[in-house]
């Protein structure tokens, strides 16, 4: 992938695929660009994915993620059809060489191929079951639909990383800076009422790190520590405050214990975010990827602050996969 100019993406041999990872962007800057020119003209590229039909396939529950992403494809023409795999379809068998003799119906080397004759993408949402790390962590569902489907794959969220999530991050950070030196950016866990994956936090990581335009932090308890493949680069602090101190950008996420994983080692309520812990911050801008529990993770007072970037980085989802989704689209 080129750029032009602009600094837009421009086609080359080296495109974007399947959109899975950071790994999968030859240039983030470009494609936030791409992403804030879609945000100004949304229908610009109206007839580009005419024809075209996007499959959005669900194995967990969506509200952003998969209405932006429907948004995003109309945007560019195309036809968006949703299946919630975990609830209307069969019980889908992912293993290779399974003996398929007990709960599930169908294996994916019979599903996938046949959606590919369907849909020109495939867009795909899977879920951990933060029981076995080395199962999550391999991401065998993805993988077997970009194995077998024949068409490009995007991920929706997956067991581990959240890419979408991610660029729209960077997407807000972008629009929102107003220092001409590196932002200081801090992702802060949270308490919640119960164990939540890794995905949001790790691929934040991934992202912000690979981007390299930031001073970047992260915060949490003692047993929360996140895998080194995501992190390393960022600065690793355990006190709240101390990491707080002149920061530009505070993201709040909870997530699960890697280690001991899909455990919670503690859940201490002092972890919330709040007005006063702001006040050690340099005014900074708070941002969440939601559902948000209120009072639990962000106080009322934060999330409906003048600083709260919450709503902005949320539509901001619909800009992010329209830049993608047109990458895909668009002829070589």
């Amino acid at each position: 992938m080129n750029t032009d100019k602009q600094g837009l993406l421009t086609c080359s041999a080296s495109g974007i695929r399947n959109f899975v990872s950071v790994h999968d962007v030859t240039n983030i800057n470009a494609l936030v660009a791409k992403a804030l020119d879609y945000k100004s003209d949304p229908l610009k590229d109206k007839t580009l994915g005419t024809g075209k039909r996007i499959g959005l396939l669900f194995l967990n529950p969506s509200l952003r993620t998969r209405l932006s992403t429907q948004v995003a494809a109309r945007n560019l023409g195309m036809e968006a059809i949703v299946f919630n795999v975990d609830k209307e379809g069969w019980a889908m068998e992912f293993e290779e060489g399974a003996i398929m003799n007990g709960t599930t119906v169908e294996h994916i080397k019979d599903a996938a191929p046949v959606l590919g004759t369907y849909f020109d993408i495939l867009c795909i949402r899977t879920f951990p079951s933060l029981k076995n790390r080395e199962d999550d962590y391999s991401e065998m569902f993805i993988h077997q639909f970009m194995k077998y489907a024949g068409v490009p794959v995007v991920s929706l969220e997956s067991s581990t990383l959240h890419p979408l999530q991610s660029l729209t991050d960077i997407i807000t950070i972008k629009e929102n800076i107003s220092t001409q030196t590196k932002p200081k950016i801090v992702l802060t866990w949270a308490p919640h009422v119960k164990p939540l994956p890794q995905c949001v936090a790790n691929s934040f990581a991934q992202w912000v790190n690979a981007w390299g335009e930031a001073d970047f932090v992260i915060t949490h308890p003692h047993g929360y520590e996140l895998s080194e493949e995501f992190t390393k680069g960022a600065t690793i602090i355990h006190d709240q405050d101390k990491a707080f101190r002149d920061a530009d950008y505070v993201y709040v996420k909870n997530w699960s214990a890697y280690h001991d994983y899909g455990k919670m080692p503690e859940n201490d309520p002092g972890w919330m975010l709040t007005e006063k812990k702001l006040q050690h911050t340099h005014h900074a801008n708070v941002m969440h990827c939601l559902p948000v529990r209120r009072n639990v993770e962000l106080s009322d007072e934060v999330l409906d602050s003048p600083n709260s970037l919450v709503t902005k980085q949320a539509g901001n989802r619909v800009w992010a996969a329209q830049a993608v989704l047109s990458e895909i689209l668009k002829p070589c």
